[in-house]
């Protein structure tokens, strides 16, 4: 076993979030392997042990009894030489199989689908020799330029049941599935959904498609997919609702998750209380020089709740156990903001914000802001659109400063819960939509928070509380 975080730790940074999962240092990237075994919540991430950029990947290895607070293991998984994962255990899934805990995770390089097995409750891992789909499918393999990744399984009817992402050259992303009765050979069935690469509409749906989910909500079920361009450009996660029934998937609707292309990766668990959580990286936005001085890269979003809602679309709200890092508690009634101005300061908060707005008006909050308005980033709703504007958020030129919007219907009454934690800034409206945003203020004194309005504003309540580290 490899020592637990080898590399230099990283240095100050007044970026680092002290709320979100992160390792100690270096690099992470996709969640994988979420479970919950015998009571607690393990999440395994995608990492490399020797600095903040993508290389030598391993499996990171943390706990949770709450899905808050996270204690960090051993790493899980490192590359065996001359092993199938030689040059890296990218990402995969974690299961129940009948009570013997198992990994499914892809082999670099080639690409190809690996397993392990744990016998002291995911603390060691075993690892099979060989791998248990050792290349593409016949019918893709002279197609797909090797790509074949990411196991997500499932047990179903009897049976277990996987998907693997590829694509075909010049064509577009693939999801495929196979079936096993014993998680060790597997039989590929056919691709389940596929995408073209010359499709615009709704939206583009990339070259390659990666980290596959299936939810099953009963009457519908949904497939989540992370779609890259080329080359190797990060897009945005995707997915599609519809039906999964006798081993084939009928489409009814697809929809970007979130607006953005930091928010990458997803995956899901459901837990024992029936809820569906879901975990995603959240890149950098910030050049890869920052983050190789800073010592760290990568974060994971909060824990998420998914709901299906009409029309087929995902909801995603904050899970409830967040609210047990609330510490200092501030309240405003009936704010009736004519322009703008600050109420308090912070860099670690969750603001929870009801606006009654009449028609026409644009208002919203603003965050990090310095005492002359130098640098601030504003949360905007107008015209039907939920906006994170960050062109202003900090004058160092080594970060990006961009607009990201949401369309959402403001009909008299909106509800904005923020949670800003440092760098990172995720905005729920109404409990259903999320945006997500990375700022890096350069200045220490751009802490300010406060409320603004073009037009008649009513804020009947806006809470604001300083939330707590998730570290011992």
């Amino acid at each position: 076993m490899r020592n637990h975080f080898e590399g230099q730790p990283p240095l100050e940074d007044p970026h680092r979030p002290q709320y979100h999962f992160l390792p100690p240092a270096n690099w992470m990237n996709d969640p994988n392997g979420l479970i919950q075994w015998k009571n607690q919540f393990h999440l395994f991430y995608q990492y490399n042990p020797y600095g903040a950029f993508h290389g030598s990947i391993h499996w990171g290895h943390a706990v949770s009894t709450d899905l808050v607070h996270w204690r960090h293991l051993p790493v899980a998984l490192a590359p065996t030489p001359d092993g199938p994962d030689k040059d890296g255990c990218w990402s995969g899934c974690a299961i129940d199989h009948n009570g013997v805990p198992t990994i499914f995770y892809t082999g670099v390089s080639p690409q190809v689908q690996c397993t392990a097995t744990s016998s002291d409750d995911l603390l060691t891992w075993q690892k099979r020799l060989q791998p248990v789909i050792a290349a593409p499918p016949p019918d893709i393999r002279e197609h797909a330029g090797g790509d074949l990744r990411d196991p997500f399984v499932w047990r179903q009817d009897g049976l277990w049941y996987m998907l693997l992402t590829s694509k075909i050259e010049g064509g577009g992303g693939l999801v495929l599935l196979y079936r096993s009765a014993d998680t060790i050979n597997w039989e590929y069935l056919h691709p389940l959904i596929s995408g073209d690469v010359n499709q615009r509409d709704p939206f583009w749906t990339g070259t390659i498609w990666e980290c596959p989910n299936l939810i099953d909500f009963g009457d519908k079920q949904v497939i989540l997919v992370s779609l890259q361009g080329t080359p190797n450009t990060f897009l945005y996660v995707c997915y599609f609702t519809g039906e999964f029934r006798q081993e084939s998937f009928t489409t009814h609707s697809r929809h970007i998750l979130v607006p953005t292309n930091i928010f990458y990766a997803p995956q899901v668990m459901r837990l024992d209380d029936g809820r569906v959580i879901l975990f995603s990286w959240i890149l950098e936005d910030r050049t890869a020089r920052s983050a190789l001085q800073a010592g760290w890269s990568g974060m994971m979003s909060l824990p998420l709740e998914c709901s299906l809602l009409e029309a087929g679309k995902l909801g995603l709200a904050p899970v409830r156990e967040l609210q047990s890092l609330r510490k200092n508690h501030s309240r405003f009634v009936n704010l009736q903001p004519n322009g703008s101005f600050l109420l308090l300061q912070g860099q670690a908060l969750e603001i929870l914000a009801r606006f009654e707005p009449a028609p026409g008006s644009a208002f919203g909050l603003k965050v990090r802001c310095s005492p002359d308005g130098q640098e601030q980033t504003l949360i905007i709703c107008r015209e039907n659109q939920v906006i994170i504007d960050s062109e202003r958020s900090s004058l160092n030129t080594d970060v990006n400063r961009r607009i990201t919007s949401l369309p959402v219907e403001i009909e008299g009454r909106i509800n904005l819960h923020i949670f800003l934690d440092h760098s990172i800034l995720e905005v729920f409206v109404n409990d259903q939509s999320y945006l997500v945003s990375r700022i890096y203020p350069s200045r220490p004194d751009s802490l300010g928070i406060g409320v603004f309005a073009e037009g008649s504003v009513n804020i009947p309540q806006l809470d604001v509380w300083v939330l707590d580290s998730i570290w011992e």
